[in-house]
Parts: structure tokens; sequence; C-alpha cells
């Protein structure tokens, strides 16, 4: 993002066309994979492509469990209406697990279906999505302050090779201050 430039906090998805585009983009490989399924028949990337689906819905489910676990949303509100600044599980690793979970489902659809077509679409709909990430970090640091700042230093945002080796230094370096 250019230096300066800000992205608006508050928004209704409704009137939002970010949130159409990207949902629209990020939509259509999942239309593509069942036309062009394994379309140039690399079998390799079809197999690549179920793991990496099945890994993908892992981060998501776990996102979810832990942000309802220890969100602090009052009792019958969703999960939006969060407290709690979470920094467990999942989010111990990455920010956004949830968003990062989604951009790997739509890639898995990719290479499922190696369609030109699907690819072009993912990497416009992640960029845009990618776009709605920084949105929902501005809000954060209006709701949670100093704290999120914290928390950005310590965690990456969706890199999760960086966020598991943070993890386990952080992890080593307690170790060493309980047994000092």
């Amino acid at each position: 993002m250019p230096e300066g430039e800000t992205i608006p906090a508050s928004y209704s998805w409704r009137r939002d066309p970010l949130f159409w585009a990207y949902s629209i983009l990020m939509f259509l490989p999942i239309i593509v994979v069942f036309v062009f399924h394994n379309y140039y028949a690399l079998d390799f990337f079809v197999y690549a492509g179920w793991i990496l689906l099945v890994f993908s819905v892992v981060i998501i489910f776990l996102a979810g469990g832990e942000f309802q676990k220890r969100g602090g949303a009052p009792k019958g509100e969703n999960i939006v209406h969060t407290t709690v600044l979470v920094d467990s599980g999942v989010y111990a690793v990455v920010r956004h697990p949830q968003y990062l979970g989604f951009i790997l489902f739509v890639l898995a659809l990719v290479l499922m279906s190696q369609h030109w077509l699907s690819v072009i679409s993912w990497l416009m709909g992640s960029t845009l999505f990618y776009r709605d990430v920084l949105r929902e970090e501005q809000m954060t640091i209006e709701k949670f302050g100093d704290d999120y700042k914290h928390y950005m230093q310590k965690v990456p945002r969706m890199n999760l090779l960086l966020g598991a080796i943070r993890l386990l230094h952080r992890k080593r370096e307690d170790k060493v201050d309980d047994e000092n």
C-alpha cells in the first residue's frame, strides 16, 4: 500500500464494492473446478490441491474455534462482537488465519482445475481480499489500541512459516526465562 494511503476502518458489506468484487472473484474458481477439473491432466496438482484443501479447512475451523472460545463475545452475539484480543492457538502463528485459510482453500481449487480463468480470478480476488485484511486491521487497532499494535509486532499477518518460527522462538525465550 502506498505511503500515506489509508483504508477506511468501518464499512457495510451490503454497500461495499470491494466485498462484492473479491467475493465474486474468489467464488469463480469454485465453479471453474467443476467445469474444468484437471484441465491439463496434471494429477500431481490435483493431489496437492486436495492436501491444501484439507489444510485450509483445518486452519479455518481452528481459527473459528479459538475465536469463539477466547474472544469474549457476549452470549447470543456473533463472534464479530468480540471483546478480547485473541492471540492464542492459530492466532499465535498468524493474525488472520481465517482469511489465510480461505485464500489457501481457493488456491487448492485452482490447483485442481488448472485453468487460466481460475488462476486469474484467484490472483485478483486474493489481492482484493488482502486489501480487506488491511481494512480489518485498522478497525482492530481502533478497537484494541496498543495491545493489538504489540500483537502485530509479534505475529505476522498471514505468513505461516515466519509465524511458526517466531512462535518457536517466543516459546524458547519463555522456557529460558522460566529456568532463570
